[in-house]
This record gives structure tokens, C-alpha cells and sequence, in this order.
């Protein structure tokens, strides 16, 4: 499997999940935890995994997705502290699915075939295969325990300032 099919099939379970609350089926707490999760795991992936290794392709474009990424985990925090019941429940959860639905398609009309023309199948594979078990471990931990206490400070800008430090690193001269 490569990288954007792995995201494109998270993009749909996150789209059920939002569908699911909008139409109040089931249990709305246990479905918030699995957007929040959902949302959470999907990020890390892209941020850690996906996002440094195609930045080149399209800079502004990855550039953007962090900031995405940063919004949404905003309103997600926004929204797993309003009680179902209140009234603005549903405008907080109109609003992270328009950003969610705004970013996918960004993604899958934009981003995406520029890496799939970018990238061999062998580079998609494996980049696949490194983001399942990420997937997975962020999952289990979960959106809670993940994410900064200070609102200020989101998982996109952890995950873009590592990467800058990085970037940093690799432009001082060795020691010798």
C-alpha cells in the first residue's frame, strides 16, 4: 500500500466518525474519543513521518498542512470540552469538520498526486510502512495524553520545530 492510500482510507474513517456525531448515533463521549484519536494519530503521522519527507515537493503546501493541523487541534480541543448538549456543540463540530474537509481536500486534489508523481512506488511503500505503526502507538495513547497542556503550543508546532532543529543540525560545519 502507499502513503496517500494509507491517508485517504484514515480521511474516510474520519468523515464516518463526524457523520456519526452529526447524526447523534450511538455513544457521542466513546465517538468524540475516536475522532480525537483518530485526528490525533493521522496528524502525527503526516507531521513525523510524511510531511519532512515530501516537504521539497510542494514547501508551501506542507507549510500550510501544519498550520491545518494546529487549527484543527484547536477546535478539536474546543470541541471535546463542550458537553453534547450545549448549544454550541454543533457549531463547534461544523466548524473542525469544515477545516478537516478543507485540508483533505487540499491533500487529495493537490498535494497528493504531486507526491505520487514525485515519488516511486518503492518510497510510497515504505513510507506506508513506517506510518502504520505510528499510526497505531499514537492511537493507543491517545488525543488526552498527546497533545501540550498550553493551547499556544500544538503537535504541528512540536513536529515543525523538531524538524527545524534538524534542518539546523545538518547545516553546521562537522567538528573536527
Amino acid at each position: 500500500m502507499k502513503a496517500t492510500s494509507l491517508l485517504e482510507a484514515q480521511h474516510r474513517t474520519v468523515e464516518a466518525l463526524f457523520e456519526k456525531l452529526e447524526s447523534r448515533r450511538g455513544n457521542m463521549s466513546s465517538t468524540l474519543d475516536e475522532l480525537a484519536n483518530n485526528l490525533v494519530a493521522h496528524m502525527a503521522i503526516e507531521q513525523d513521518i510524511l510531511y519532512p519527507a515530501i516537504r521539497e515537493v510542494d514547501e508551501k503546501l506542507v507549510n500550510e498542512s501544519y498550520e491545518e493541523h494546529a487549527l484543527a487541534e484547536v477546535a478539536l480541543r474546543r470541541l471535546l470540552a463542550t458537553h453534547p448538549d450545549e448549544p454550541v456543540f454543533e457549531a463547534r463540530l461544523t466548524a473542525l469538520k469544515e477545516l478537516i474537509e478543507h485540508h483533505v481536500t487540499e491533500e487529495e486534489e493537490e498535494l497528493f498526486p504531486q507526491v505520487e508523481e514525485a515519488l516511486d512506488a518503492a518510497v510510497l511503500a515504505r513510507l506506508a510502512k513506517a506510518m502504520k505503526p505510528r499510526f497505531d502507538e499514537v492511537y493507543e495513547t491517545g488525543f488526552a495524553r498527546l497533545t501540550p497542556d498550553d493551547i499556544s503550543k500544538t503537535t504541528a508546532d512540536v513536529a515543525r520545530g523538531a524538524l527545524e532543529r534538524r534542518d539546523a543540525r545538518k547545516d553546521k560545519p562537522a567538528v573536527l
